[in-house]
């Protein structure tokens, strides 16, 4: 979604932000309509109801996360590094405000108002971001390049929380570089 590209691709773009901004609950499609041009019926054509656009969106959303953790997988060997990338693609999004959260942790925090359609989708990220810590991790582990204090699978939800924690504390605070205050022992402490 980075180069909008029709008219549905718009309204997910602006979606994302206006999500980031205010939450699901946040905005609407007369919101929508007035920043990307559009009539509200046009809107309902590529999506019937708000349920449909913020599970498409989170769905896409989770794509490219996995299109990206693909990437770091392929470019970089060393876990401890592809640690390392992943916090550093967070620190830099919040930092310019590019990406200043993640969409699925901010939904996460309003699953018990999200239509079911939509808490499967972030569920589903969830679960997907928490495999590939795992695995990265008990590959480091193997290599010895990582030090697991519990389990992969405890270490892989102990860093999502807290890299997401951080974002938090970033937006809380106002302060970008609050995240790296708060990720940084986290992979300190991982380092062998």
């Amino acid at each position: 979604m980075s180069h909008a590209s029709t008219t549905a691709d718009e309204i997910l773009l602006c979606a994302r932000s206006l999500i980031v901004e205010g939450g699901y609950n946040g905005f609407s499609y007369a919101d929508i309509s007035k920043v990307v041009g559009i009539r509200n019926a046009s809107i309902h054509h590529h999506f019937p109801g708000k349920a449909d656009l913020v599970r498409t969106l989170v769905a896409r959303y989770r794509q490219e996360a996995e299109t990206g953790l693909a990437e770091l997988d392929r470019q970089i060997a060393d876990p401890a590094e592809r640690l390392r990338a992943y916090i550093g693609y967070w620190e830099a999004c919040i930092a310019d405000a590019s990406a200043p959260f993640c969409i699925c942790a901010l939904l996460a925090s309003q699953l018990p108002v999200l239509p079911e359609p939509v808490a499967v989708e972030v569920r589903a990220h969830f679960r997907m971001l928490s495999a590939w810590l795992r695995a990265v991790l008990e590959d480091g582990a193997g290599q010895g390049r990582l030090r697991l204090s519990g389990a992969a699978d405890a270490e892989a939800e102990l860093f999502m929380a807290t890299v997401h924690g951080a974002m938090l504390s970033a937006r809380a605070y106002g302060e970008p570089g609050m995240f790296g205050a708060v990720t940084r022992p986290l992979l300190e402490r991982l380092l062998a």
